[in-house]
This record gives structure tokens, sequence and C-alpha cells, in this order.
């Protein structure tokens, strides 16, 4: 087993756009023209040839680039008993577009058993050596009580919740069960998506939450909450980190705004290793939040875009890097694009070699500025 772990120097996210192979066998499948068999094992051969780019290209982290799953969030949660889904057309409005989404909601207690997710798992793990550990990445489990308790959801779950705290106890009790199943399939790197927080910076998110009678301050008591109870009792030896976003579709965006509204609970409490950070575009706001992270967790900055093809200049990004140190040491900091290339299926607007060709970027930058 490798006893390596994340973050590294030069690291990424976890989703890659889905190779056309891929895509033509997912259509052929939902067609009725090969079997469910036959797509999965396309899918096994794509992963095997992204895994293999990874490496080519000197990661030290391997993902399966999310090849298996048709949202990042929504996939994982189909995965526990008492939650179902049904694709309706419905979606969520982005800056430029409709988010398709399918319809996740609740149709009883929410109960961890065999998860899938850990299945995947184990088909990526065969690929780690002494150069390369296998990470898993997961929505958070405030994605999961945020998707619980959106507008159309709401009065669905209060009839098997009552009031937010059930909730909350049950999805963190579901969690630490699926954390343990991936522990022992020796899994000692996952990764918490949360686009929760990235949902209640800015304006917008003030107003939003006003309009609906919500007290902020409540709402990011209740994340912090159900993320650090999911990880309580989590396995010495296992590294849990957390991807912090606003939104990613179709190279899209879903919310606007700096850090500083939730830092004193994601930044200063959440109990993670490490935190991603979103930080590729004035959107995300400067860097003075960071002096609230807590010692003990590292920083990587998501200075690099996934959401557009050009690349960024490499003096301005080190440039960037060294204006973060003055909030927390260099030794602490990391580097990676700001979110994944293809968080839904759709995939951001670039292609396959542009997507290496960040990552390459990446590399370069970490190497020059951490040697």
């Amino acid at each position: 087993m490798s006893t390596l772990q994340t973050p590294f120097r030069y690291d990424f996210v976890g989703s890659f756009l889905r190779p056309q192979a891929l895509k033509d066998a997912k259509a052929a499948f939902q067609a009725g023209k090969i079997s469910k068999e036959e797509l999965d094992k396309v899918i096994n051969e794509e992963i095997t040839k992204v895994v293999a780019k990874q490496k080519e290209l000197g990661y030290h982290v391997i993902t399966d680039g999310e090849f298996r799953r048709t949202f990042w969030h929504l996939d994982f949660m189909w995965g526990f008993e008492g939650v179902d889904h049904k694709a309706t057309g419905n979606g969520v409005p982005f800056n430029d577009e409709l988010a398709i989404l399918d319809d996740t909601y609740l149709v009883g207690k929410i109960k961890a058993k065999a998860h899938p997710f850990v299945e995947y798992f184990k088909f990526l793990k065969q690929f780690e050596d002494e150069n390369t550990v296998a990470k898993y990445t997961v929505p958070a489990p405030a994605q999961m009580f945020q998707q619980m308790i959106i507008p159309t959801n709401f009065e669905t779950t209060r009839k098997f919740y009552p009031d937010n705290e059930g909730l909350i106890q049950d999805i963190a009790a579901a969690y630490r069960d699926v954390i343990k199943q991936f522990y022992d399939a020796g899994c000692r790197n996952l990764q918490f998506d949360d686009c929760t927080w990235g949902a209640l910076v800015g304006d917008a998110a003030k107003l939003r939450y006003k309009s609906l009678g919500i007290d902020l301050d409540d709402v990011k008591a209740e994340l912090l909450k159900v993320n650090n109870l999911a990880l309580e009792g989590k396995p010495a030896d296992m590294v849990i980190n957390s991807h912090i976003c606003r939104g990613n579709y179709h190279s899209t965006y879903f919310t606007s705004g700096p850090y500083d509204s939730v830092a004193d609970y994601v930044f200063a409490k959440e109990n993670v290793n490490a935190l991603f950070l979103e930080y590729d575009d004035e959107r995300s706001g400067g860097f003075a939040p960071l002096s609230k992270i807590s010692t003990d967790k590292k920083v990587v900055l998501g200075l690099i875009t996934t959401k557009s093809p050009k690349l960024e200049d490499k003096a301005a990004v080190i440039a960037r890097i060294k204006e973060a140190a003055h909030y927390v040491p260099l030794d602490r900091l990391y580097l990676s694009p700001q979110c994944g290339f293809a968080s839904c299926e759709i995939g951001n607007k670039l292609t396959e070699e542009e997507q290496w060709a960040k990552l390459r970027l990446v590399k370069e930058i970490a190497d020059e500025v951490w040697g």
C-alpha cells in the first residue's frame, strides 16, 4: 500500500474531460445497443488510460477522472438508503446557462449500505505504485445536507426529519460508515468536494437567505457541524481534505464572492487536513482570509483555471503564490487548478490536450517555486 499523502506541491482536484470513446459507449448503452458489461469494459479501459496520463505528466496523485459518474455529487448520494432520483430536465441556474441535474430527494431515513464508490476505488487502487497514491473524491456531508433542504426538497425531507438536527446526525453517521468502508478497502486519501461554503459568500447569498428568513450564521454553523461530525473517529493515518468551489458546470459558475464571511467557520474550525481553494479569478476575492486558516491545515491554491483553455502567465501565478505566503507560510502552500475539468460529464469548454497543458503548467510552476 502506498503511504504517500495528499496534497502534493503540484496537485489537482480530480475530474477529467470524458474521452469520446466513453461518451460514445454511454450513448450506445442508453440507446440499448450495448450491455452494461460492455459499457463497464470501455470505462475500465478509459480509466486505465487516464491514470497512465496522470503518471506520464509526473503527478503523484491519481484519480479515475470521475469517469463512472454523471454528476460530481449526486451519484454519490444515490448510494445511500433513503435517497432516490429521477431525470426531469430540471436544473440550477448558473451564470450563463441552466445546469441540468437529476432531481435527488429522500424517500426514507438516510442510512449507509455497501457503497458502490468503494468498489470503484478498488479498481483505481490497483494502479498505485511507489510514486503515486490513489485518492477518491466525494461530495462533502454538507453538500448532501443542503441538497435535502433546498426549497424543492424541503417538504419531502420534513416527512422523515422534522428538524435539521436529525438530518445532520443521520448524514454524519452514514458518512462515518462509508469513510470506514473506504478505509477498509485501502483508501488513505479522501477528498470532500464542497460547494456549500461558496454558495454563502457574496452579497447575492446574503439577499437570498434574507428573503427566505434564514440566518446565515445558523447555516454556517450547521454546515460546519455536519462536516465535523462525519470526520469524528477518522483513522489517524487517513487524510481527508476538502475542496471549496463556487460552482463549475460547462465553464460557468454559480456564485461569486470572497471567503471573508465563511473563514471563521470552515478555515478556522473544519477538521480536514487540507483545503483546496478556488482562486482563479477576481470572483474569489483576496488572500487576507487565509490568515484565519488553522495552523494544522495545508492550503492548496487553485490559481489555474479549468474554465478556459488560455494558459496563465507563469510569472503572474508565482507572484500570487508569494502574495498568499504573507498569510500562510510557503511550506504549507501547494498549487492546483481551481476545480475539476468535468465536474459533470458535460465537461468544461476546452480540449483534452488543453487540459493536460494546464496540468503541465501547474507542475512547472510548482517545481520553480518549491524546487
